[in-house]
């Protein structure tokens, strides 16, 4: 692949990319939280609301909900969305539904002492929810979220099918331009996989903060490198007295 295919269609497709993810991840996560939250109210109408959305969009396919957004959503309301904002609309409403349900089992996982608590010291719901109920919850809702957003990643390749210039679109003009089916499908696999794994380790990141702001000591690394310090320290405390090549007296 020439130096001039990557910067006119691979660069820009991998920022395209990235864009779409941040952008999809902000709505899904606004969405997650207004829905999820929605489902632990005590009006039963606002919980059915919040119910049929997160089954509805759940239920149906990113991919429909995109074009659906995109060609059919013109004809009945009269205006239109570029297609980048269309992909972002489809992939947040979609990703935000499974968010939600992230959000209601995170909340309903607090033990009911503390909710108990708040309505003992005469706070509103409100302040139950921002006090006690969020700051306990929000830790757990971390892991599944960043297994989300790698699935929210992997499932920004379809708008290549609206035209968008990401990776995956990117891609396959390159193809067709060169014929090096091999070459340019595994540097495809390559990008996702370092920007996944990039995300992974900011959402690590956000974990250790968000537990370490309620008390809660991170979790020992399990990575190569602990591994290796493990194995180092083994080694050392199996060494003789003397050290490893000394006579002992």
């Amino acid at each position: 692949m020439t130096a001039g295919l990557w910067e006119h269609w691979v660069l820009p497709g991998i920022w395209i990319t990235i864009q779409l993810t941040v952008y999809s991840a902000a709505l899904a996560t606004v969405v997650a939280f207004v829905a999820g939250t929605a489902r632990t109210h005590r009006v039963w109408i606002v919980r059915f609301v919040a119910g049929f959305y997160t089954e509805v969009f759940r239920g149906t396919s990113a991919l429909v909900l995109m074009f659906w957004i995109f060609f059919v959503l013109p004809q009945l309301a009269g205006w239109s969305l570029v297609p980048m904002w269309a992909a972002v609309l489809a992939l947040g409403l979609s990703y935000g539904a499974y968010g939600a349900e992230i959000v209601r089992g995170a909340l309903k996982a607090v033990a009911p002492a503390q909710r108990e608590a708040g309505v003992a010291l005469s706070f509103t719901p409100w302040q139950r929810m921002r006090l006690i109920l969020l700051p306990q919850a929000v830790p757990e809702m971390i892991p599944p979220f960043s297994n989300l957003l790698i699935e929210l990643l992997k499932g920004t390749a379809l708008v290549s099918l609206l035209g968008i210039g990401d990776v995956s679109f990117a891609a396959n003009l390159v193809r067709l331009a060169t014929t090096e089916s091999a070459e340019i499908y595994s540097l495809t696999l390559v990008i996702y996989f370092v920007i996944a794994f990039l995300l992974t380790r900011v959402m690590r990141g956000v974990e250790r903060k968000a537990k370490a702001g309620i008390g809660q000591r991170p979790a020992p690394g399990t990575g190569v490198m602990r591994k290796l310090g493990l194995r180092r320290q083994n080694e050392t405390a199996q060494l003789p007295v003397g050290g490893a090549g000394g006579a002992s007296l």
